[in-house]
């Protein structure tokens, strides 16, 4: 009898330790990060100054195209280099889905963005999706790929209901079409290389690359 209560206590407080312990962890963002776009990702080029994204190792379930069925309304860079992202459209309300698994880091409001998520994915890649009706989690969520995440609308600036959906490594944003062939919404099943250059980052698909794990 003796020993069970012994064991019961034991296990008790092992169950308030890790309690504790849990609670007292660091949230996994910053405020900064929860509250704006363009942010740097700690650590990221700290020992390379490439980074790789293995598009090539990615199976079936493992990616969505954020939009199926979506048509581009209006591509990257249109205005002289201003559209920092991809417009896709299909109906008021259809569902958005996260094109990689990965965890939410932001789900706000956020000025003409309007309703926007950004997901971070374990490959130091950042999608982005605005313009929702509703955002459907919130900062801290883990989501896989094909997980409905939001729907679509046009908080923001934003004349019709459609998806802005951008990709971002480090904060810089590049475009969507070296990840997605964006016309046509399926996966460029390639490695696509990142080099941090100056301040800038050049993003682009490689021949070849050392192995690493995928997204």
């Amino acid at each position: 009898m003796k020993t069970a209560i012994r064991l019961t206590l034991c296990l008790l407080l092992v169950a308030m330790t890790c309690t504790r312990s849990m609670a007292q962890q660091a949230p996994p963002f910053t405020p900064m990060e929860k509250k704006h776009i363009r942010v740097a990702t700690p650590g990221l080029f700290a020992t390379d100054k490439h980074l790789y994204i293995h598009l090539d190792s990615l199976s079936e379930g493992e990616y969505c195209f954020p939009l199926p069925g979506g048509k581009v309304i209006s591509p990257y860079g249109r205005g002289g280099g201003r559209h920092t992202g991809t417009d896709i459209k299909t109906r008021a309300n259809d569902t958005i889905r996260c094109a990689f698994s990965g965890i939410v880091r932001m789900a706000c409001v956020y000025g003409a963005y309007g309703n926007v998520i950004v997901v971070r994915h374990p490959s130091g890649l950042e999608t982005i999706y605005s313009h929702n009706s509703k955002n459907l989690v919130g900062s801290g969520d883990v989501v896989k790929a094909g997980q409905a995440i939001g729907l679509t609308g046009r908080t923001g600036r934003a004349t019709t209901e459609h998806l802005h959906f951008e990709t971002r490594i480090n904060g810089q944003h590049f475009n969507p079409n070296i990840l997605f062939n964006m016309e046509k919404g399926t996966l460029r099943h390639e490695c696509i290389r990142c080099t941090k250059n100056g301040n800038g980052i050049v993003v682009k698909p490689c021949a070849t690359a050392p192995s690493a794990a995928a997204q």
